[in-house]
């Protein structure tokens, strides 16, 4: 059987350094909501409090998805646009709700 049958390659997953910035331009918009639930999952396990999303300007698609999916979460204490000069409506800062523990390392 010759790869043409055998579907799509798939890639091989590549470890990624976590830290309280998460950019979503480094992933494709299809998988953007997992790696963001993801990160936010590792991030409370860290007990990381303060965090950032990097989403960009654009038309808001990414800026949206990444808002609805922090307004159903019950461990997100508040949310809103980062600072001007921390990305401004590109970007998204986030507190979650009654984490203790470390800093995170800076991104």
């Amino acid at each position: 059987m010759n790869s043409h049958d055998d579907g799509p390659e798939q890639e091989e997953p590549v470890p990624v350094e976590i830290g309280d910035v998460l950019d979503l331009h480094a992933f494709a918009p299809r998988d953007a909501k997992a790696a963001l639930e993801a990160w936010l999952e590792e991030a409370r396990a860290r007990g990381w409090r303060r965090l950032r999303v990097i989403h960009g300007r654009g038309i808001g698609v990414q800026r949206e998805m990444v808002r609805k999916v922090l307004s159903r979460r019950a461990d997100v204490e508040w949310f809103g646009d980062a600072p001007a000069e921390a990305g401004g409506w590109g970007a998204t800062l986030i507190t979650l709700r009654g984490v203790e523990g470390p800093e995170p390392p800076r991104s």
